[in-house]
């Protein structure tokens, strides 16, 4: 039977509280989440870069260029990023946060980041490959790798092993996150591109509250090493 404590805490596992709660962490902290995330995106261009150019006449090149944003992606901006939904988390416990630490990758868990970034984009991958929706099911039941890679210091295949027990029941609010998350890049887009920024803030710090309070309740997470 469900204590008085229980119950509070799974009513406040909810994609409507997470969004809430985000919305009011992000503005409490938004100068510094603003600047990890503008700095972020231009670490992202390398991977998202094109060239025009006629691949007929340049194919080494167009084959050069898509080797190194692979590696870049998989090496630099992947891992990267994981320290950025960490800085989120960081918000979200209302710890001090720095723009430094988005690169804290390299000092707490790196290889276990690069792994794990590749694994999950493979797994995700295939998932698209059959049908589209097992990826889509994959991508919920392992977002919450990166905190875990992070935050806790993980091996590669542990993390993914704990997010997918940890999202199970949950799987279906990370979706619904996603899912409203699109709706709101679009109405940012309304606003052109600072709004775009201030969605991404907001849908980023949503998924780092629910991952707070799913990891709250699930006893299969060890504590911050």
């Amino acid at each position: 039977m469900e204590t008085t404590n229980e119950k509070q805490l799974n009513n406040r596992i909810s994609v409507g509280n997470s969004y809430n709660k985000g919305w009011n962490i992000m503005w409490a902290t938004f100068v510094e989440l603003l600047v990890v995330t503008l700095v972020y995106i231009v670490i992202q261009i390398p991977t998202s870069a094109t060239w025009k150019m006629d691949k007929d006449d340049f194919e080494p090149v167009f084959i050069l260029l898509g080797f190194f944003a692979f590696a870049y992606g998989i090496m630099l901006s992947g891992p990267i990023g994981y320290s950025v939904d960490w800085v989120f988390l960081k918000a979200v416990r209302k710890e001090k946060i720095e723009v430094k630490d988005m690169f804290s990758v390299f000092e707490r868990n790196y290889w276990n980041a690069v792994l794990a970034s590749l694994i999950t984009g493979v797994i995700i991958i295939i998932g698209i490959i059959m049908l589209i929706v097992p990826g889509i099911i994959f991508a919920c039941r392992l977002a919450f790798v990166p905190y875990l890679v992070i935050d806790r210091k993980m091996e590669a295949m542990e993390a993914l092993k704990t997010s997918w027990e940890m999202t199970r029941g949950h799987g279906w609010k990370v979706f619904l996150i996603g899912l409203l998350g699109f709706f709101i890049v679009i109405a940012g887009l309304i606003v052109l591109f600072f709004g775009v920024i201030i969605s991404a803030i907001w849908i980023t710090t949503a998924l780092a509250v629910l991952y707070h309070d799913v990891s709250s309740k699930y006893s299969g997470v060890p504590a911050t090493s």
